[in-house]
């Protein structure tokens, strides 16, 4: 694959946005066989912003600042730095390992680890404001010389409060915590306090009103597998319940559709008994559903919800959510034995994948792997309570 992606040398920015959306096929709630994954990131970014559901843990949005901050104090050269970053941000998994943390970069990987936390957490930590650098992390590399050089001429006219403020000169935030002594030989990744007051102070700087914003400010621990499920729901302000019951409902839609996916993959590959084994996952799925709530669900409210300037959503995408929704209700549910149901998955699919359909290519059927897309959306969730879990016990919330 490497050798097809040359061309992402000529522009930088480019080369970052394309190697951010190849690394969403590691994704686990990327698996987007019908073509949703504008949608979901839309209300993932609204509920939980800055977050992947590649990162880990909490404090790699403190850990990669901090190691950037020590090449920097160094004056490590732009020619230098690329391979300097990697070499640091390696070394960080033995200590970190060998502090028994859960949910380290690298831990089988080792030195062969392709996709660095620095990579993982960039967007993140521009989303947060903890990262003042506007650019993309190559861009970041190759721009240092220049920084040191602007800094070092701020400092001649005796102007310190350049270097500190001027935000063509700053790098991070200004309130970033010091790196704990020992860095980074010694390093874990429990949140000390002030470290995550200075997040919270983040986020609630730059996305008071999503989700995670209220939830960093007053939620308390819950371990709960969706947000929509979370025991202080009640309480959340109006405007994120209103966008969990449009998530809750995009869910169950996208499930059913995935169900029928599998189904009609499995009629088509001729094997009978997966082709059963989907139909009572099907059936399983139509006991869980709101069929109320479904019946009563405004699609005009949720498109308002969801279209925002950072996501592109087709005009073919909202009309498969709507055929698909239509067909939920004409059948109360039983979109398995309804042949509409699976033309429709079936004319979907094909005009996402082309010649590589599995309806059409025999070679792709081949290679599937009996079962697509069926996790359940939770819009980033899992990786937001882990957050919330390393955050809660600094801030004295148990």
């Amino acid at each position: 694959m490497l050798s097809s992606l040359t061309w992402l040398d000529q522009d930088s920015t480019a080369r970052d946005r394309s190697l951010r959306i190849l690394a969403l096929f590691q994704e686990k709630e990327s698996r987007d066989e019908l073509g949703i994954g504008a949608i979901r990131d839309a209300i993932s970014d609204r509920l939980f912003p800055g977050t992947s559901t590649i990162q880990t843990r909490l404090r790699y949005m403190l850990i990669i600042p901090w190691m950037y901050q020590r090449l920097e104090d160094e004056r490590v050269s732009a020619r230098e730095f690329s391979a300097r970053a990697r070499k640091d941000e390696l070394a960080l998994t033995r200590p970190l390992l060998d502090a028994g943390a859960e949910g380290v970069f690298g831990r089988v990987a080792q030195g062969a680890l392709k996709r660095l936390p620095s990579s993982v957490y960039w967007a993140g930590l521009g989303a947060w404001s903890i990262r003042r650098f506007a650019g993309p992390q190559s861009d970041y590399h190759r721009a240092v010389d220049t920084l040191y050089a602007r800094r070092d001429r701020a400092r001649k006219r005796d102007n310190d409060d350049d270097v500190q403020h001027d935000p063509s000169l700053v790098t991070w935030h200004s309130g970033l915590p010091k790196a704990p002594e020992g860095f980074p030989d010694t390093v874990d990744l429990t949140l000390r306090p002030e470290e995550g007051s200075f997040l919270v102070d983040c986020i609630r700087a730059t996305h008071r009103e999503s989700l995670l914003g209220w939830l960093v400010l007053n939620g308390e621990p819950d371990d709960t597998d969706a947000p929509w499920g979370h025991h202080q729901h009640g309480s959340f302000p109006l405007p994120m319940r209103t966008l969990l019951h449009h998530a809750r409902l995009f869910a169950d839609l996208v499930e059913g559709a995935a169900r029928v996916y599998n189904i009609a993959l499995a009629v088509q590959r001729g094997d009978t008994a997966l082709a059963g084994d989907h139909r009572a996952e099907l059936a399983r799925w139509q006991e869980r559903c709101d069929w109320a709530a479904l019946g009563d669900w405004s699609l005009d409210m949720f498109w308002d919800e969801v279209t925002t300037p950072n996501h592109t959503i087709t005009t073919p995408t909202r009309r498969f959510v709507e055929a698909f929704l239509e067909r939920m209700r004409t059948c109360k549910g039983d979109v398995g034995a309804d042949p509409v149901t699976h033309d429709l998955v079936r004319a979907r699919e094909r005009s996402l994948k082309g010649s590589r359909s599995r309806f059409d290519n025999k070679g792709a059927l081949d290679r599937w792997g009996g079962s697509s897309g069926t996790g359940r959306l939770v819009y980033r969730w899992t990786i937001a309570r882990r957050f919330l879990a390393d955050l809660y016990p600094a801030l004295g919330r148990s």
